[in-house]
């Protein structure tokens, strides 16, 4: 061959490999027959023992043939067999506290479980009384609500660290429950709740749903204790049917932005009592909005003495809380900033009489002990229902990360599905005592676990600093102001609202999760908190279809003197086989991608359709004339069709970042085979994990004498195809050449 058709050749196989559709350099490409390849693969495998590397050969398991009948049939009998052991072990199962306390370390763990379980009573009491507000409910509710979760967690929980009780997201969505519930029910949701047992300006409204009579505050509470039964249910339901698995929908990056979110709508609904403005709660989408507008046009109504009580509680709760957060190593205990605040308030309120001289708003009489029993009410659950499934997911999916983020930071285990059923009951049993949804809550229990807590104990002893104030304290609350309730609760959503500085961070490490982050914290704050978390659930999956859908894909190379093959985009000297490209695409081939794997292998390697064309194209014509230009001399050369092979004669599939193929991949990889071997090219496919393996013996994606095509190493299929070629006669260099990358 003269240089000039040399150059001409090497350019066509150029031009191919880029899968451009050049004309002129195609047609020198002869075609060869389909067939050849295979029967060489046969006669090659017959000699097989001769080569002179090392061939991998494994046995798989036999499956055992298990009548599906048989099969449950036997899992119903284990299931329903009785027997004391058994019995003892559902109980204990169920009952974690009876397999713990009995083995309880008296002198090494209470001191700790007294300290922490005081501390954390103390803070709740405030707390608990200020989302009751975010909640739409009396005072007394929120305290009710703490008392109750306390103790049932301390029988059902497996963590021994975390708090569960009143959590500020689940207070804004029961509290949007219940102020659409009191508007449909015709209550008057511009003025604030009045008093228990008390009557506002003489015009409480009456359900007339009911055969009795209920006011404003006992229909908020029946609403409240409704949801909070049907989102327990829910959980124990999750539980009992095993389906934790719908936590995983829920990624760090999209609670995170949901929290954030969810605490700007709670800011936004306590603004009015800092400002003493009675407005009506908004809800539904864009709530966030329309309450900003409802407050600018009433600006002028502030009330000066709450606006006054407000900037001074927050001069006094911020700095406190950063100092208690800057010097936590030191102190032993955090100062109870919130509890001093709420008693200094009280006491100020009450002697200075804001309330009459100023008509400041004051949470009013809170009655002392338990009231009856009563029963969520029947008729609401099926304008609750709907709600109460976002409710309980956000609850279980917050206490279930909690309960394993603790229990791996201090080396024991935990049971997500008892969790389930622990934070499940604590909704069903509470709902009949006049209380409203519960979950773990972060703050709460990193003071539990930084103040010495060790086991559940700790629980019991923020129930009985719960029940003192219920039977005893509860009432001096009277004339505690609602703006420092709102403050507390303002100032306790520092954490979620200081995510926005790990923002950098993030985007360094995930630009996907940022963007999760960021979409799920707006629509939760500028839409409403259920959408916006359908919207974060909805976008992360789509993300998650979209890394799949644009994977990495990637030539490979070897590392000298050794069987490791990388990229060659991310790294340098590596060397490659000549005739031979490895090629990898980092993702399930499937529906969505196919067409990707196979315009990205065409355009790393050659595209076997144009090569084919070119072929036929060829085969026609018996002598092309080309003008070549040399030397600035214009002649005319009849250049003889090259009958050379391509210089590529083998692709190796790296298979190991497939994790699964359906039926559309299976398809695309024969098409695929089928493509290149019409062109004289092998297609092998290397370390397939036994899922691909699988899914390509039931696709038929090669014949029984053919299963030697699956190789478990790169190497051992980068060995193969230079043994096989120089089976047919071609001379391959035994050297490798340098990767040009």
């Amino acid at each position: 061959m003269s240089l000039e058709s040399k150059e001409q050749h090497d350019l066509s196989l150029t031009d191919l490999s880029e899968g451009n559709d050049q004309h002129g350099p195609l047609c020198n490409i002869p075609p060869e027959p389909a067939n050849e390849s295979s029967t060489d693969f046969k006669q090659f495998e017959a000699n097989d023992q001769c080569t002179p590397y090392r061939r991998i050969h494994m046995e798989p398991q036999e499956k055992s043939n298990t009548n599906f009948k048989k099969f449950v049939i036997k899992k119903l009998r284990r299931t329903c067999q009785c027997s004391p052991t058994k019995a003892k072990n559902v109980i204990f199962g169920f009952l974690p506290v009876l397999r713990w306390l009995p083995k309880y370390d008296l002198k090494k763990n209470i001191l700790g479980d007294v300290m922490s379980g005081l501390i954390v009573g103390i803070l709740l009491v405030p707390q608990s009384i200020a989302y009751s507000l975010l909640a739409g409910q009396e005072p007394i509710y929120g305290l009710y609500t703490s008392f109750f979760a306390s103790i049932i967690y301390f029988l059902l929980g497996t963590s021994r660290h975390i708090s569960v009780g009143i959590f500020g997201i689940l207070c804004l969505m029961i509290g949007e429950v219940v102020d659409r519930e009191l508007h449909k029910a015709g209550y008057d949701t511009a003025h604030t709740a009045p008093s228990l047992g008390m009557v506002s300006n003489g015009s409480t409204l009456l359900n007339q749903t009911s055969d009795w009579i209920c006011d404003r505050s006992c229909y908020a509470i029946a609403v409240g204790s409704t949801v909070t039964f049907m989102a327990g249910v829910y959980q124990v339901a999750m539980g009992f049917f095993q389906v934790g698995f719908v936590s995983v929908y829920l990624s760090d990056a999209l609670l995170s932005g949901f929290v954030t979110g969810a605490s700007f709508t709670i800011l936004t609904s306590q603004a009015k009592y800092l400002l003493g403005l009675s407005l009506p709660r908004s809800n539904g989408v864009g709530s966030l909005i329309t309450t900003w507008i409802h407050i600018f046009r009433n600006i002028h109504r502030t009330n000066i003495c709450d606006l006054i009580t407000s900037l001074l509680c927050l001069l006094v709760l911020l700095p406190t809380k950063e100092l208690n957060e800057h010097f936590k190593s030191k102190l032993k205990a955090p100062i109870p900033t919130e509890l001093i605040v709420v008693v200094a308030a009280t006491l100020a309120s009450h002697f200075g009489k804001l309330h009459e001289k100023y008509n400041s708003s004051i949470a009013g009489h809170i009655p002392t002990g338990f009231m009856p029993p009563k029963a969520p009410d029947w008729n609401l659950i099926p304008s609750l229902a709907v709600d109460a499934i976002a409710i309980s997911i956000i609850g279980f999916a917050i206490t279930v990360s909690l309960s394993e983020m603790f229990a791996k930071k201090h080396g024991y285990t935990v049971r997500a599905n008892q969790e389930m059923y622990a934070i499940g009951f604590c909704n069903i049993i509470p709902s009949f005592f006049h209380c409203f949804t519960t979950s773990a809550a972060l703050a709460k229990t990193l003071v539990k676990e930084s103040t010495g807590c060790q086991t559940q104990l700790s629980a019991v002893v923020t129930a009985l600093v719960l029940l003192l104030v219920l039977l005893v304290i509860a009432p001096l609350f009277y004339s505690l102001q609602k703006s420092v309730l709102g403050v507390i609760t303002i100032v306790n959503l520092r954490g979620a609202l200081r995510k926005f500085k790990d923002l950098p961070k993030m985007w360094k490490v995930s630009r996907m999760d940022t963007v999760i982050w960021f979409v799920t914290m707006l629509s939760s704050a500028l839409i409403s908190t259920e959408i916006g978390l359908l919207i974060g659930v909805c976008f992360s999956m789509f993300c998650v279809i979209l890394r799949t859908q644009k994977p990495k894909i990637s030539l490979l190379g070897w590392v000298e003197e050794s069987e490791i093959f990388e990229s060659m985009s991310a790294y340098k000297n590596l060397q490659t086989k000549p005739g031979v490209k490895i090629f990898r695409f980092v993702a399930p081939l499937y529906y969505i991608n196919k067409e990707c794997f196979k315009s990205a292998l065409y355009k790393k390697t050659l595209n076997p359709v144009l090569v084919k064309a070119a072929q036929k194209k060829a085969a026609k014509t018996k002598i092309t004339k080309e003008t070549v230009i040399f030397s600035g001399i214009q002649d005319e050369v009849s250049l003889q069709l090259s009958h050379d092979p391509l210089d590529l004669h083998t692709i190796v599939i790296d298979c190991s970042a497939i994790q699964f193929l359906d039926t559309a991949g299976i398809h695309t990889l024969k098409e695929v085979r089928r493509d290149y071997e019409a062109i004289g090219i092998q297609v092998l496919l290397a370390q397939c994990n036994p899922s691909v393996r699988d899914s390509l013996a039931c696709g038929e994606y090669c014949k029984k004498e053919e299963e030697n095509l699956l190789f478990y190493s790169v190497y051992e299929a980068m060995a193969f195809a230079e043994e096989y070629q120089n089976h047919k006669g071609v001379c391959i260099p035994n050297g490798l050449s340098p990767s040009s990358d």
